[in-house]
């Protein structure tokens, strides 16, 4: 379908003002701005029964990780929730869990479910593996300290948009290949699948459509300094095989440069026996989600993903 009123909107208006992309930004520039649109659109910060910031001390005495743990409005101070591990998006280089605040709280009511946003440490400064490895973390982290969450450690998801999304897969990915069965379920918003691709959404999408080919440039070359574009930590596409990951639910957007990427992933994960669920949001574009106060779809986005871990996650006693 055309693109929507709320999508032709925000690209006139990032168009016609000649606003500077993220390439054309210094990385703190970038940050900003990133903030700067997600707090104009983000939508108002929705109640929930409670909020409160969580620091997950390394073994090996390295740098705390932060994070900050979500209580649905429904839920009892005594109830072991089952959990939702959450990755922002942001190309790996922006980003953090102060902008995506109002998303979490969305989601943790709509699932039904503790929230864990995970602030993972961000390129340049942190390139691969860096976010990869603090995603390792948050979850084995989370599974271990249960009972100080208060959290069901046998009913964990993970879920993520964009950057997100790939760190998601990978994390995942690294679950079953060191035999770990920690997660029952993902919930992936427009993944980065497979860093180098030349599908055809990739071109079509190239330029105008918010996420164009030199941002995304921009994001990869931060991320990884020195290659890795071919690696399956990178490129979760490229694994071996996508058999024996959870289930999963792929929300894509119709105008967005990752969407052939996306759709040839769930394909495969299709061919090899997984379980995979789309839902493709005609006429939006990559980044909606997060944009209530633009994007009416990204609410129904959000209590679709929602209405999918409360099921997935039920009570497994």
């Amino acid at each position: 379908m055309p693109l929507t009123r709320e999508a032709k909107s925000l690209l006139e208006m990032v168009y016609r003002v000649g606003a500077p992309r993220f390439h054309e930004l210094t990385v703190a520039q970038a940050r900003h701005s990133f903030e700067k649109l997600q707090f104009a659109f983000g939508g108002e910060r929705m109640a929930v029964a409670s909020s409160v910031d969580v620091p997950m001390g390394r073994h090996d005495g390295g740098d705390v990780l932060l994070a900050r743990l979500y209580r649905p409005l429904v839920a009892h101070s005594i109830d072991a929730l089952p959990l939702v591990i959450y990755l922002h998006g942001g190309g790996w280089c922006i980003g953090d869990v102060a902008t995506y605040d109002g998303f979490c709280r969305r989601l943790a009511n709509a699932s039904e479910c503790a929230v864990l946003s995970v602030d993972y440490r961000l390129a340049p400064e942190h390139p691969y593996p860096a976010a990869v490895q603090d995603t390792m973390f948050a979850l084995e982290w989370a599974v271990e300290n249960a009972d100080l969450l208060g959290i069901d450690a046998a009913r964990i998801a993970l879920a993520g948009d964009s950057a997100g999304g790939n760190l998601a897969l990978v994390c995942a990915l690294l679950a079953r290949e060191r035999g770990l069965d920690l997660l029952r379920y993902l919930a992936l918003i427009y993944p980065s699948t497979q860093i180098e691709s030349s599908r055809p959404s990739r071109e079509c999408f190239a330029d105008g459509y918010f996420l164009d080919r030199e941002s995304l440039r921009w994001f990869f070359e931060r991320y990884l300094p020195e290659g890795d574009a071919g690696d399956w930590r990178t490129s979760p596409f490229l694994a071996d095989t996508l058999s024996g990951l959870p289930p999963m639910f792929l929300v894509m957007a119709e105008y967005d440069p990752l969407v052939d990427d996306c759709l040839a992933f769930a394909d495969r994960v299709d061919r090899e026996g997984g379980v995979v669920e789309r839902m493709m949001v005609d006429g939006v574009v990559h980044g909606f989600a997060t944009l209530p106060k633009l994007f009416p779809e990204a609410s129904a986005a959000v209590e679709a993903i929602g209405a999918r871990l409360r099921r997935a996650l039920k009570s497994l006693r």
